[in-house]
């Protein structure tokens, strides 16, 4: 079968590959629609450490189950509209044993450390899959990221008291935008784009920043009426971003941590004292967020055609990833087309 294969650093191809052997406990997925995220540009880029090469990359699936083995609950059945959970957890380990299996210590997630989605079919078991209701398979493949977005508000403990800085205005932080609104908070969105930053506030944000052209803690100030967001999320995984988090946040705030920065960051650790700070990283999302999500999407508020930003076949993928390399602000998802 056809799948897009990431060999090397800017290296991408489609290749056969066989089918897999289905077990008693796997749904056999047909994969419509799977998406791009910022992880599989890393990996292509040469940047993501964690991803083992070569990979299929991604995680992020729009499908209809094809056939269940038969050990898997009636529940699933052929024809349904899917979406998958891409992670994995031992069962073992401090993270498992506490009940957070999406921080598991030894995950591997589809498409990093081990082969993903970007194929025609993929088998998994039956626990990984998760019925999407009345979606479609295009809006599928926007579920997993938002949820990740969802998980760190959960994290956060976000609620309608609280001024929430979102820094990034990607999906995952649509998402956080999108969740925090949810809960009743006064949302803040903070990106280098304007386009970003007007999508923000139709989904809900009350005030937005461009933090390349505008004095972002003479504005934070006038917003909080001096006091600071109580909450930050940090969700770029840059040095100046995770400054600005601790810099920025109320005393006595929180800050939660989603993107890995890509090099050592120096902080002033004066404030995590003086501030009494709580600093939370907050991994992947737990099978809750995926249904929150999908409740979100169901009730088609969401602008799902402005976060596309161009479906590409497979063959069509090298190309398009070229392209994000050379403009990565300009890109919500990129979606490959398997159907």
């Amino acid at each position: 079968m056809k799948a897009i294969q990431i060999s090397g650093e800017r290296q991408m191809e489609t290749v056969n590959i066989p089918e897999q052997e289905m077990q008693p406990n796997e749904v056999l997925l047909r994969l419509n629609y799977v998406g791009f995220c910022g992880s599989d540009l890393n990996t292509w880029l040469g940047r993501n450490t964690m991803a083992k090469m070569p990979v299929i990359p991604g995680h992020e699936v729009g499908a209809v189950i094809e056939k269940v083995g038969a050990d898997v609950p009636e529940g699933l059945k052929p024809g349904m509209v899917v979406t998958a959970n891409p992670y994995t957890n031992c069962g073992k380990c401090a993270s498992c044993r506490n009940g957070r299996v999406n921080a598991c210590q030894h995950n591997e997630t589809l498409g990093v450390q081990r082969d993903g989605a970007m194929r025609e079919r993929i088998a998994l078991p039956w626990e990984k899959v998760i019925p999407a209701g009345l979606l479609t398979p295009r809006t599928c493949a926007l579920i997993e990221p938002m949820s990740v977005g969802f998980h760190a508000v959960s994290r956060a403990q976000v609620t309608d008291i609280d001024v929430v800085l979102v820094i990034g205005c990607g999906m995952v932080g649509m998402g956080a935008v999108v969740r925090s609104v949810q809960r009743g908070a006064t949302v803040v969105a903070a990106d280098i784009d304007d386009d970003k930053l007007a999508l923000a506030r139709r989904m809900g944000a009350s005030y937005t920043i461009n933090t390349k052209t505008e004095d972002v803690h003479s504005l934070l100030l006038e917003m909080t009426s001096g006091f600071g967001p109580d909450v930050v999320i940090e969700a770029v995984g840059s040095t100046p971003t995770y400054q600005m988090a601790v810099d920025e946040v109320a005393f006595t705030g929180r800050v939660i941590c989603i993107g890995y920065a890509k090099a050592e960051v120096s902080f002033q650790t004066k404030y995590f004292v003086q501030k009494e700070l709580d600093i939370r990283g907050s991994r992947n999302a737990q099978p809750s967020d995926f249904r929150a999500v999908i409740h979100y999407l169901e009730k088609g508020t969401c602008p799902v055609d402005e976060l596309i930003s161009r479906v590409v076949s497979p063959e069509e993928a090298p190309e398009a990833m070229r392209q994000w390399a050379d403009a990565p602000g300009k890109v919500f998802r990129i979606l490959v087309n398997f159907a």
